[in-house]
Order: C-alpha cells, then sequence, then structure tokens
C-alpha cells in the first residue's frame, strides 16, 4: 500500500482489525489472514471500493451488507482482548504486505455450514478452518484484474450509523473495537447496484430472495455442490457479464 496519513493508516488498522476480530477471532493465524486477504484483494478489484474501511462497511447503513458483522450488531459485544490482539497484529502483518498464499484470488468466503447461491458460480480455492473461500471465475478471478489503485481516504462510521437489527445505538459498547465519532465511507461512483439491494448486490425487486439453509438439513447437498466445485471447471466470463 502506497503512504498515507497516520490518521488514514490508523483507520485502515483499526477497519481490518475489527473484520478479523469478529470474522474470524476464533479461526487458526491462516484462517485470519486469509480473510484479511478477501478483503484486501477485494481493494484491488474494481467491482469493490478502493480503501479498507469501504470495502469492510460497503452496505453497513442498512439491513444487509458485504461482512455480516457490520450490520448485524456483533459489534455490541466487547472483544475478548487477546484474540483482538492476535487479530490486530494479523492485520499489521496483512498491511504490511503479507499476503496469505493459501486462498490467492480469493474476493468471497462463506462459513461451512451455509451454502450461499453464489457460491457454486463461483471457483472454489481452499477451505480453512470454517470458511471456504471462492474466486471469481474467468477473467475477472485473474491478477491482472485486481489493478485498481488504493484511494487512501479511510472512514470508519459511527457506530451510530451501522444497521444493528433493531437494537439501539445507545446499547454501544465503548473501547478499541467500535469507532464512535468517524464518518460513513462515501459510496463507490463504480459500484452499480440497486439502493434496495441485500447484501449489497442482491436486487430485490427481481423476484431474488437470500436464503440460508438449515446446515442439519442441507449437508448432504451442500456436500455435493462443494465437492462440484473442486472438481469442476470454471466458464471464463468478462467483466459484467
Amino acid at each position: 500500500m502506497p503512504a498515507i496519513s497516520l490518521v488514514q493508516s490508523t483507520n485502515a488498522q483499526r477497519c481490518l482489525t475489527q473484520a478479523i476480530y469478529y470474522e474470524a477471532a476464533t479461526e487458526s493465524d491462516a484462517g485470519k489472514a486469509a480473510v484479511a486477504q478477501v478483503i484486501l484483494n477485494r481493494m484491488k478489484h474494481p467491482a469493490y471500493p478502493n480503501t479498507i474501511c469501504g470495502v469492510i462497511y460497503q452496505g453497513s447503513s442498512r439491513p444487509g451488507c458485504q461482512f455480516s458483522f457490520a450490520c448485524d450488531g456483533s459489534m455490541r459485544r466487547p472483544p475478548v482482548p487477546t484474540l483482538w490482539r492476535r487479530s490486530a497484529e494479523v492485520a499489521r502483518a496483512a498491511l504490511s504486505g503479507h499476503v496469505e498464499a493459501s486462498v490467492g484470488m480469493a474476493t468471497h468466503y462463506h462459513a461451512n455450514y451455509v451454502l450461499p447461491r453464489w457460491a457454486p458460480k463461483l471457483t472454489k480455492i481452499e477451505q480453512i478452518g470454517a470458511h471456504i473461500f471462492y474466486r471469481w471465475p474467468g477473467s475477472w478471478g485473474k491478477p491482472r484484474a485486481f489493478s485498481d489503485a488504493y484511494a487512501g481516504s479511510e472512514y470508519i462510521p459511527a457506530f451510530s450509523q451501522l444497521y444493528q437489527g433493531g437494537a439501539a445505538a445507545t446499547d454501544a459498547l465503548p473501547g478499541e473495537a467500535i469507532a464512535v465519532g468517524g464518518v460513513a465511507p462515501p459510496r463507490d461512483p463504480t459500484d452499480h447496484r440497486a439502493d434496495n439491494d441485500i447484501g449489497g448486490r442482491i436486487d430485490v425487486t427481481k423476484g431474488w430472495v437470500p436464503n440460508i439453509p438449515d446446515p442439519t438439513r442441507s449437508k448432504a447437498r451442500f456436500d455435493s455442490l462443494t465437492s462440484q466445485q473442486g472438481v469442476v471447471a470454471a466458464p471464463e466470463a468478462q467483466p459484467g457479464t
């Protein structure tokens, strides 16, 4: 990453630590680093905002976001100090240039007990701990696609600006894990989506409904689909198709 101001650097560090902690606090160091790698990969990809905080908090002001912790009230829980410190160490390493090669060009992941609708459409790379990692198929998943310049304007949204699933903002817990005076990251003008998207990219006016299957009833189907992803080559695709 290019040189940025101390304030912007501190914000990037905090945003990435938050994401690693609330997404992968109990995962191995490799699992934490893989989550960080997904965020850094997205930052360089034209489909996403070009800052660390912008990627992490994309869609966080409404009931649907790119990273669930940003809009499900998770940050109302105080962090466990030892796990927070380790997450911060992994974040610092990632921002200093560490690359988690095991997940390569991954831009997506999900927990191993759910099967998002998008999963079969992407190319599975690796499972690390409880997370399965994917990249875009075709040219959008190739290294040359990750060429967007880092914008450098890192803003952390105030806790009161995050969607909390109906929870009152006054219930917010103070501390390093929560930014209380930030500004919401500006919407990326290149991020073309409907304002009523769920999860940032699903237009519910078209009849698409998010669905998380019950893992106790769908494990066989999940195992079948994920095993196919490991052996079936993804078709080449062009950006925007």
